[in-house]
């Protein structure tokens, strides 16, 4: 995953591309560059680091001076992170260049190929065999940049967000997709290209959203010329106007976007069931399943895909939907799905579950269950994205801009919109009753409230990452609907601490994970007064007999767990299905504050990018 910025217009492009490369740099942040154009020639700066590394390499190397640049932060796939294989790359003649998010599968071959005509390479990476490419296309088939761009793609395989620019021609650059976000901001005079439309918000709030396989050639004082790039067939840009505000994709006053984010879970959940449902009416509205309700409720099963948290918030749902609407559900990676050559048929109904809604994986399985016939259902956070797109109907989660990496109130959002569907179907098809319904509407309304007070324990949460931050291990443990949950924080541990943890069904600690169990070893039991309760205070009792420190997330009152467990973390008090809402939250504080401790990159973890759209 990379991150994309471009300008062209009447503005100094540095400082813009800057800000806007700061705001993705979540999307990839192990190399920077920028390139400008100021009328007679291109100044290059780049730099293995961050984004505040490319700075000091700008303003101490090149002049800052120029209307059109280009800008990206990486995330390695093709060559290691270093200065050489940052992007932008340039073509041999050096009249070319480009920045690009994504991976180009067969660039051997090509490189094989153009390295007989005489092209040398610089970097190791699969962009500069790209621009090459267009470049040699260019030369040969004697067309403008435009069109060398939509024959080299084609000769191409894999996954491209590019944007391209000759020196010949200083009023245009052209942008092309498949499989990697790409959007462009229309200004008065001005455009800005961009992986999302952070980097431009404050400029305009109008947009175009590149659909697969297209490409837009982009020239001031002319409006955006969009092609098919298969068959070069005239599209029509379709104009969006943006929601997002300036913000929301600010701290805010907080250290970290991650604590932001975990602060803003209660607004986030009531933002996410506000409007849909109507506790006092008895009714839920959602329009992606009111139209598509004997799709769901006539289904032979449900199978739901998704990647990391999203896989989580999912395996939460099987519970869910299970019990509540009495529906067959299987939860599969989506990285796994796509090549396992599933059992599919008209009578499924695919969920993709996504916070960004570019996961590649994803992606891939939402086109290959509609190829057999499947009907496919959204669940992501960004409108206009690539899922929302391809689905045949969709839920959006209204969690509002995440830019930490290590995912929060996605996972709370994502469970909270498949709480509901499961509700409208149980109801739909008389799995609950009409007194059942009714209480699980009452307790899902007064979720955000009790989302509020579980952050109350942030300070004793911080007094236990004290304790615990130079622990080389940890275990989660829990048992049904809470078995995802400890899923989950073992990866918030991991990703943002680099602490080797593991989650597992509490019960599967005696075939295995037992042998691990000393008095360095601490344990995070979630043991919620609900479901098999009495059974988690029993694997807690083996645990504590082999001298584990237990750290317990107990709903408010325990008196049991608290006489065992070194550590007691209180959350308040809810019906089964609905408990993940509140057992994660100190779960991601513990994450937070242990990594701070830690001194890690709390929204920045290493090795990770936000939004995968390469496999």
């Amino acid at each position: 995953m990379c991150g994309i910025v471009g300008y062209i217009g009447h503005r100094d492009a540095y400082p813009i591309i800057i800000k806007g490369l700061q705001r993705l740099e979540y999307r990839g942040y192990d190399s920077a560059g920028i390139v400008l154009f100021d009328g007679k020639g291109t100044k290059l700066a780049k730099t293995k680091g961050k984004v505040e590394d490319l700075i000091k390499r700008s303003e101490e190397s090149i002049s800052l001076e120029g209307k059109l640049g280009l800008g990206h932060t990486r995330w390695a796939t093709h060559g290691v992170p270093n200065d050489v294989n940052s992007h932008p790359h340039y073509s041999n003649s050096g009249e070319l260049c480009i920045i690009h998010n994504g991976i180009i599968e067969n660039y051997e071959s090509i490189k094989t190929a153009l390295t007989k005509r005489g092209y040398t390479f610089k970097s190791d990476t699969d962009t500069e065999v790209l621009i090459n490419l267009i470049e040699e296309v260019k030369k040969q088939e004697g067309v403008k940049l435009g069109k060398a761009v939509q024959i080299a793609l084609n000769q191409v395989v894999g996954a491209y967000a590019i944007a391209v620019f000759d020196i010949n021609k200083p009023d245009e650059i052209v942008v092309a997709k498949l499989g990697s976000p790409l959007a462009i901001g229309i200004g008065e005079n001005e455009y800005f290209i961009a992986s999302d439309a952070s980097p431009f918000i404050e400029y305009t709030n109008n947009a175009v959203y590149l659909e697969d396989e297209e490409m837009a050639i982009i020239r001031l004082g002319k409006e955006i010329k969009l092609r098919k790039i298969k068959d070069d067939a005239i599209a029509y840009p379709n104009i969006l106007e943006l929601q997002l505000n300036l913000e929301e994709i600010e701290k805010g006053g907080y250290d970290h976007f991650m604590l932001k984010e975990i602060y803003e879970q209660p607004r986030a959940i009531l933002d996410t069931y506000r409007g849909r449902l109507l506790a006092d009416q008895g009714i839920i509205r959602m329009a992606g399943i009111d139209q598509n309700l004997e799709r769901f409720t006539n289904a032979n099963r449900i199978i739901i895909v998704a990647c990391g948290t999203s896989w989580h918030a999912g395996l939460v749902a099987e519970y869910i939907f299970e019990d509540l609407a009495r529906i067959p559900v299987e939860v599969e990676y989506a990285s796994e799905f796509r090549y396992r050559n599933p059992v599919i048929t008209e009578k499924d109904v695919l969920i993709a579950i996504s916070q960004s809604g570019e996961t590649a994986d994803t992606l891939a399985a939402i086109k290959m269950a509609k190829e057999k016939g499947a009907f496919v259902f959204g669940v992501c956070n960004v409108v206009g994205s690539s899922i929302a797109r391809e689905t045949h109907a969709g839920a959006y989660t209204h969690a509002g801009p995440e830019i930490g990496v290590a995912s929060t109130k996605a996972f709370t959002t994502q469970i909270t919109v498949l709480t509901l569907i499961a509700l409208k179907l149980g109801k739909a098809n008389g799995a609950l009753s009409e007194s059942k319904f009714h209480e699980y509407l009452t307790q899902l309304e007064g979720v955000s409230a009790k989302v509020e007070k579980a952050l109350e324990s942030n300070a004793i949460i911080e007094e236990i990452a004290a304790v615990y931050k130079d622990s080389p291990n940890c275990l989660y443990l829990g048992r049904g609907y809470n078995f995802p949950v400890a899923l989950e924080g073992a990866l918030k541990l991991k990703e943002i601490s680099y602490i080797h943890a593991e989650g597992y069904p509490a019960a599967e600690m005696k075939h295995g994970p037992i042998a691990l169990i000393d008095e360095q070893m601490p344990v995070v039991v979630i043991a919620t007064k609900r479901g098999h309760y009495e059974k988690v205070v029993s694997n807690i009792q083996e645990i504590k007999s082999r001298k584990g420190k237990i750290i317990a997330i107990v709903f408010e009152g325990d008196t049991v767990v608290k006489e065992i467990a070194d550590h007691v973390i209180e959350v308040p008090e809810t019906i089964e299905s609905l408990s993940p809402l509140l057992t994660t939250i100190p779960l991601q504080l513990l994450s937070y504050h242990i990594a701070l401790m830690r001194g890690c990159n709390v929204d920045q973890p290493r090795n990770l990018a936000k939004s995968v759209t390469v496999e």
